[in-house]
């Protein structure tokens, strides 16, 4: 399921390849990934505008439009959201493309456009196609991203402590919460935790100084690990979130239960 780090592959791609090419036509018509539009709302939205502006704030993506011909008033947001298995393909019209955001284990082929659940097709002949096997994604105008919380690549340790001082919640749920810190989904929460050898359920409200200021340092480090390894599959406790598996640490058991709604694995020893 992408995470930070894969939604800001997919985020950069649009950057580096879709950007100021003027749109002459778009796919909306699958009615549940475009929902709550109706089939051409969005299409009549964009055509004759082009994407100027990719941003990305925790899992979260949306992009800013251009106005129509001369005009100087911008369009609308165009929100797009990964899902659970979502990828941004951008094709060049003479059969090169680039993709950035879910890790497929089985990969993707060139010009395999089978999942295509939205598209926009460019004046010059390219295209952009959000590919979404699983038909979790979202695509929508001017998105709500003003709920989220700060980015977990950006937060900055007073807000860090401050999202965790209020109420009790187990610390993975807090962490999980996309109005709480934006960004953050259950891989990368196991891996904070087990940096900062913090017991998953632990409520926020009895956590010291020390113990958040060593989570906020985790965080940090499994974001950087994950975009730097290309994605949150790349994490080091993942081989281990599995039956019979054992700490890569310290050699205990590693358990499982579920924590925040979500399936949770943590050392049976360090993370007591």
């Amino acid at each position: 399921m992408p995470e930070l780090p894969e939604v800001e592959s997919a985020r950069s791609v649009i950057e580096r390849a879709a950007l100021h090419r003027v749109i002459v036509d778009v796919d909306d018509s699958d009615t549940y990934e475009c929902r709550p539009h109706s089939p051409g709302e969005i299409r009549s939205a964009l055509l004759g505008r082009s994407l100027t502006v990719a941003h990305r704030q925790g899992k979260s993506m949306w992009c800013d439009t251009s106005g129509v011909g001369r005009s100087k008033s911008p369009g609308p947001t165009l929100g797009i959201h990964l899902g659970m298995s979502g990828k941004i393909v951008i094709a060049d019209g003479q059969g090169s493309e680039v993709d950035g955001g879910d890790y497929w284990e089985r990969g993707r082929a060139a010009g395999d456009y089978r999942f295509s659940r939205f598209s926009l097709a460019f004046a010059d002949g390219g295209r952009l196609l959000l590919i979404d096997p699983r038909r979790l994604g979202r695509v929508r105008l001017d998105p709500p991203v003003e709920r989220l919380g700060p980015d977990a690549r950006q937060i900055t340790g007073p807000q860090f402590r401050a999202m965790l001082a209020r109420g009790s919640a187990p610390v993975k749920a807090r962490l999980l919460d996309q109005e709480a810190v934006a960004g953050i989904g259950n891989l990368l929460a196991d891996q904070a935790l087990w940096l900062a050898k913090l017991n998953p359920s632990r409520p926020v409200n009895t956590l010291d100084r020390s113990e958040t200021d060593r989570l906020y340092r985790a965080v940090r480090r499994a974001v950087g690990a994950a975009i730097d390894g290309g994605g949150v599959h790349t994490l080091s406790i993942i081989p281990f979130r599995t039956h019979d598996a054992h700490c890569p640490r310290c050699g205990s058991v590693m358990k499982r239960g579920t924590v925040g709604g979500r399936t949770t694995w943590w050392c049976a020893r360090e993370q007591a």
